[in-house]
């Protein structure tokens, strides 16, 4: 059984970046996996998989991580000029799936679909 932990944005909101780091692998250290609202700036990404790296243990392998968002391409200008102001309130669309690497063996993700290659629960690969 796999149990997923939905994270909405406005939980995320404030946080500094070091607490938003905290909360995720604290959730991720206990076998959940994460759908988070929006996603993490490009920074707070790297700061993650650096912290996961400091972290990793027999118990802990770290993680999968894969974002999925909106494409802009072909937006008409109404959609685009609103995606922009949204954008400059701190709107960051699309979602965020970060699981323990002990569970998922890979995200694969394109703009519209997210696939999750689970690890066979009796071998670890």
């Amino acid at each position: 059984m796999f149990t997923f932990q939905y994270v909405p944005l406005h939980e995320m909101e404030g946080l500094t970046t070091e607490n938003k780091l905290k909360k995720l692998l604290n959730i991720v250290k206990t076998e959940r996996i994460i759908l988070m609202e929006g996603r993490l700036e490009v920074h707070e990404e790297a700061k993650l998989i650096e912290k996961t790296m400091e972290q990793i243990t027999k118990n802990f392998k770290g993680i999968e991580i894969g974002t999925i968002y909106p494409q802009t391409k072909n937006l008409d200008f109404t959609k685009m000029l609103k995606r922009q102001v949204l954008k400059m309130f701190g709107y960051k669309g699309g979602i965020t799936i970060i699981g323990p690497a002990s569970l998922v063996r890979e995200i694969k993700k394109d703009p519209n679909k997210v696939e999750l290659f689970m690890r066979n629960s009796k071998r670890r690969d």
